[in-house]
């Protein structure tokens, strides 16, 4: 009998979940509230800055270039293999940094919900079966997996708009605990009612809460008709995740005094918080925070498990022009790239034993979530910035296909479109690096800063073994991956 090739299809209200699922993410919004009563004028600002553009050219380019390579393709089409390779390595170098983060987070959320402690083989044991866990379902399609996406998406609504509610309803009945003393706590890079640069340094941690929408439109051989579904999934995708950041970053401002605000614990305690204002008995309070909790904990499941298909495509592109070995493009059955998956779990693991072994011989380190998370989200920004000026040299060679999804616009318009969202990730990257210019902050921030360096040399010495220019065209490459499928 023939054998069926035919693979499950993708649904718009999939898409859409899946869309939340990526960008919508939770271990982000304590890390954003610590700006404080001006992270309100920063998302207005980042939103029409950053996000709108960012998004209508994910879909441009994404239905323009209908490609599982995603980011990869695009910059290959714009800059020849030796960027794209480029923009895979971080790509990639950023996920296990990510998911390692996620796993330590897992176990600080676990010792929160029930107020203990645990031993460190504990710990690590926890740790080891989350990261397994999402390596396991890196080798799943998104199709395959688009139930567990989608319940992830309904989890992050349902603890997310519920933090939202008890802030607004705390604020409305007992007050704040971050009150606005002056219009000047609204003004970003205002510090008591002086200009200051340090706020720039928070603007890459709302730019990672926007991430993720290139990732969509490496889906598209698993939809029905991607260059309308694509656009359709990200718009409405992104104004649900406007709304759903927003809600629980208030909810945080209500909750929690500023000074107070810790990054790996701040969701929790704000629900601990406010429930204890309004005047829940501590048992019901404390079966509220169990069910929160395990929520958040499946988010983190369901989030990389989103990534997962994307990250891993665009690194199987990666190895045929040589950046990654050969081996990184076996795919299963079903097509799926599953090695990349192997060795973001082999690298994941080594980075949090390691975390372990270093947090039990230094007592100082102790938030070892944002060590993981700043290097992460370095290296993931650093991906970003070729793909925006990629677009403004293919929007200028016009549409590449009908009834693809294009930015209509004079020159004026589509240059701001790439140059604006470019800039404001150079800013990020470069304070989140550098928060501030004094010598403290290099005795602080250097183990980042060397983090950086070191992936930079990597991937330098990776880009080396890459023939320039487009040696192998996105055509051949679409025949040649799609013959695994």
């Amino acid at each position: 009998m023939p054998k069926n090739n035919k693979k499950p299809k993708f649904r718009l209200i999939s898409a859409v979940f899946a869309t939340v699922c990526i960008i919508l993410v939770g271990d982000a919004v304590a890390p954003t509230a610590s700006i404080g009563n001006s992270q309100y004028v920063w998302w207005i600002v980042m939103l029409l800055g950053f996000f709108v553009p960012y998004g209508l050219i994910s879909a441009e380019l994404g239905t323009q270039y209908p490609s599982e390579g995603g980011m990869y393709t695009w910059v290959e089409k714009a800059f020849g293999s030796k960027w794209a390779s480029r923009v895979a390595w971080y790509y990639w170098v950023n996920f296990p940094l990510w998911v390692a983060s996620l796993a330590d987070l897992v176990t600080t959320i676990i010792m929160q919900m029930f107020g203990i402690e645990m031993t460190w083989p504990l710990i690590l044991a926890i740790q080891v079966f989350y990261i397994i866990l999402v390596s396991v379902l890196g080798t799943l399609r998104i199709s395959q997996s688009d139930v567990l996406s989608n319940l992830g998406a309904v989890a992050k609504f349902i603890f997310m708009a519920g933090l939202g509610i008890l802030g607004i309803y705390v604020l409305i009945t007992q007050g704040t605990a971050n009150p606005i003393d002056s219009w000047t706590d609204l003004l970003p890079l205002m510090e008591d009612g002086h200009f200051s640069f340090v706020g720039l340094g928070f603007v890459s941690l709302i730019i990672f809460n926007m991430l993720g929408f290139e990732v969509v439109s490496t889906f598209s051989d698993d939809m029905e008709n991607p260059k309308k579904e694509i656009p359709k999934a990200i718009i409405i995708g992104g104004i649900l995740i406007a709304i759903f950041y927003l809600l629980p970053s208030f909810g945080i401002g209500v909750a929690i005094p500023l000074e107070e605000l810790q990054t790996d614990t701040g969701l929790i305690a704000s629900y601990e918080n406010l429930l204890g204002i309004i005047g829940f008995s501590a048992g019901l309070a404390k079966a509220i925070i169990v069910v929160v909790g395990g929520l958040f904990i499946y988010t983190l499941i369901a989030n990389i498990a989103s990534w997962n298909f994307g990250v891993n495509s665009v690194i199987a592109y990666a190895a045929e022009d040589g950046a990654f070995p050969k081996s990184w493009m076996k795919r299963t059955k079903n097509g799926v790239p599953y090695v990349p998956s192997i060795w973001t779990g082999v690298v994941a693991l080594i980075i949090a034993i390691a975390g372990i072994v270093v947090a039990q011989l230094n007592e100082d380190i102790s938030n070892l979530f944002w060590t993981f998370f700043s290097l992460s989200l370095v290296t993931l920004l650093l991906s970003y910035l070729p793909m925006f000026m990629a677009f403004l040299k293919l929007h200028k060679k016009g549409p590449a296909v009908k009834n693809g999804f294009w930015i209509e616009g004079g020159k004026f318009k589509i240059a701001a479109f790439g140059i604006v969202p470019f800039v404001l990730t150079l800013i990020a990257l470069f304070f989140t690096l550098f928060p501030e210019f004094s010598i403290a902050m290099f005795s602080e921030n250097w183990p980042l800063i060397v983090g950086a360096c070191i992936a930079v040399m990597i991937g330098e010495f990776m880009v080396l073994h890459v023939k320039d220019g487009k040696n192998l065209t996105t055509t051949k490459k679409e025949e040649s991956l799609n013959a695994h499928n």
